[in-house]
């Protein structure tokens, strides 16, 4: 069977037997990054008792998010995390090398065919580099740590056909921005998204960093661009760059070889859904405020002239040398409006020092910039610069969410650095190049996911063969972790078992205590778990002694939290909808019904005198489900 460019790098690290979209398997990636969270991923390889990293080649440490803060506490996890990286061997990188992303991909981590995982959400950066990267939890830091592999589903994969060449004055923030605004109806939420077409040509490599990136707002997985010419080049660039700097991590002969060895899409590979975009139709656009899918042409808001106190270019997404260059050409021989604040960060020190010999760092402090040091910092509402309530900004970073950059009153907006740039110079948002409003030209293709294998499917030893229950309707899309387990509790030591049993659901439906009874089963919508990536909002269930949830689909990082945590969850779309159909009329927020019978050897549900079939639960989840948890999996290899 024909096989996708995410099956093919999904089947390298899998073992070689080939793998599709909807397949659980035990992956071995090539590298796991983490950053400050390091010593929390520590705490958690140390209570399942570990001692010594599996192979301590495989991890990367970069502290990139809290570096301003200078307090005894901050400096102290710091120096612990380097420590424990001295002493197991592992590559670390101090605060102010660069952002982790940044550092995994130009210190030669992170190559065409590899996958590579991180414990952010932005790993998917490391798409542009033809790679599979793809962000994991932090009990998966830990296993891969302790054993080096776990477990992953394929997910489904979509295509994105770029057409067509952009415009001058047009970038890759611009194009992921337009992606974001026109697909924004869940297209590609938990998909492999991969792209094609010859409009790829004509972007840069910083360009598909910045598409690769934000596709964790798009909702995707990854984002992965093909091994082509481009990269080629730059690898070779990189390769060069890497022997000068006494880390020849790859060479130029290696590039050349793969290359020619390079993996590429099979005919007849199946995709979920076709998307296409002709990006000589994508003019600048902003984002926001408060949502990354909301989006307004340059011309319209423009016309606005929505005033702003505040400009970054920073971050992960654009802060790269490409982007510096672009806002400093944009403010030369200008000056910042009165009454803005124009703040600027480097991906990496590396980055700045390339910026500061080409003149692009006295240019833009020539016109007013304040700099920050190469890391996360306001992206993430830490350090100097954030946004105070009442003030409007304007940001070359990838979440404008509400609260993330500043105060909960203030707004945030999306766009290129130029846009961002030629902001700070006029005090409202606008763009140094003036574009005529027009409509993009795209559409979609919908396919549906890839049919799963029939037969009966082998249950292991300890999993349940069935499971029976009443079934609770929960009729809500989005259902996010502060609505399952509330905020406040996440973050006590002293909750007991039965508080958080108690604390199930209770801030989306305070009725909720009173209804659920133990061996309920759950049916909510889709993207159930989004949000923040608490554990408890699944183990709260456990608590509570629900057997399982059935969803439409499920946030990512939730599925893999109640996996590991031994809590079953299953994606049956045809069940939601005909329980849409078949409840209208009733808006409780928790409906008990009837009941359920789940039948794990045929992956059936049958209810209301109809059967309902989902994805088969093979082995790996199975034997995570079976082992109480992947901590006790753990425990097993490494005892």
């Amino acid at each position: 069977m024909a096989q996708t460019l995410v099956e093919q790098i999904a089947t390298r690290h899998s073992g070689g037997t080939p793998v599709f979209a909807g397949d659980f398997i035990r992956i071995r990636p090539k590298h796991i990054m983490t950053h400050d969270n390091t010593s929390a991923v520590m705490k958690k390889f140390k209570s399942i008792g570990a001692e010594r990293v599996h192979d301590p080649s495989q991890p990367v440490y970069a502290i990139d998010h809290d570096i301003q803060n200078l307090s005894p506490e901050n400096l102290g996890k710091y120096a612990s995390i380097e420590k424990f990286a001295n002493e197991q061997g592992v590559d670390f990188y101090p605060a102010g090398t660069g952002i982790s992303h940044q550092v995994m991909i130009e210190r030669g981590y992170v190559t065409p065919g590899s996958m590579v995982v991180g414990s952010d959400s932005h790993s998917n950066i490391y798409g542009a580099i033809a790679a599979l990267g793809t962000p994991v939890v932090r009990t998966d830091a830990a296993a891969i740590w302790a054993t080096g592999e776990t477990w992953w589903q394929v997910p489904q994969i979509a295509r994105v056909e770029l057409t067509g060449r952009l415009q001058p004055g047009v970038v890759g923030k611009d194009v992921i921005i337009a992606l974001c605004g026109l697909f924004n109806n869940d297209e590609v939420l938990n998909h492999a998204v991969e792209f094609t077409g010859d409009g790829i040509d004509c972007l840069s490599m910083d360009q598909r960093m910045s598409v690769a990136n934000m596709t964790t707002e798009w909702g995707a997985l990854a984002g992965v661009f093909p091994f082509d010419t481009v990269l080629r080049d730059w690898l070779v660039a990189r390769a060069t760059w890497l022997t000068q700097r006494g880390t020849p991590r790859y060479s130029v002969e290696e590039v050349e070889q793969w290359f020619q060895q390079r993996l590429e899409t099979q005919d007849g590979s199946h995709y979920a859904v076709d998307l296409s975009l002709d990006l000589s139709t994508v003019i600048p656009h902003v984002s926001g405020p408060d949502h990354v899918k909301v989006m307004h042409a340059l011309p319209d808001i423009e016309a606005e002239h929505v005033a702003v106190q505040k400009a970054y270019l920073l971050s992960c997404v654009n802060a790269r040398l490409e982007d510096i260059a672009e806002a400093a050409a944009v403010v030369d021989g200008k000056h910042v409006a009165d009454g803005v604040d124009f703040y600027v960060a480097a991906a990496s020190s590396s980055v700045q020092e390339q910026a500061e010999e080409a003149g692009y760092w006295s240019t833009l402090g020539d016109a007013g910039a304040q700099f920050l040091p190469p890391g996360c910092g306001t992206c993430i509402g830490l350090g100097a610069g954030t946004l105070e309530p009442g003030e409007v900004g304007i940001s070359a970073t990838n979440r404008n969410f509400k609260g993330r950059m500043g105060s909960r009153d203030a707004k945030a907006y999306l766009g290129s650095p130029a846009v961002v740039a030629a902001s700070a110079l006029a005090g409202y948002i606008t763009s140094p190049t003036k574009f005529k409003s027009i409509e993009a030209t795209h559409s979609t293709t919908v396919h549906g996911p890839r049919a799963a294998g029939g037969g009966e499917t082998s249950i292991v030893d300890g999993f349940p063969r069935s499971i029976s229950g009443r079934a609770l309707w929960l009729d809500i899309d989005n259902l996010n972790t502060d609505g399952i387990y509330a905020g406040g509790l996440t973050y006590r030591d002293d909750v007991t078992d039965e508080e958080m049993a108690a604390a199930a659901m209770g801030n989306y439906d305070p009725g909720f205590d009173g209804i659920a009874e133990a061996g309920d089963i759950i049916v909510a919508g889709r993207n159930f778990g989004t949000g923040s990536s608490r554990e408890q909002a699944a183990t709260c269930l456990l608590m509570r002694r629900i057997p399982c949830v059935i969803a439409a689909s499920f946030s990512e990082t939730y599925k893999r939290n109640a996996i590991n945590n031994g809590f079953l969850v299953i994606d049956c779309p045809n069940l939601v909808e005909h329980l849409r159909s078949s409840q209208t009329g009733n808006d409780a927020a928790t409906l008990p019904l009837g009941q359920l019978d789940i039948d794990f050897t045929t992956s059936t549900i049958l209810f209301d005198g109809r059967e309902f079939t989902f994805p088969p639960m093979g082995p790996v989840p199975q034997e995570v489900i079976a082992a109480g948890g992947a901590e006790n999996i753990v425990k097993a290899r490494i005892g």
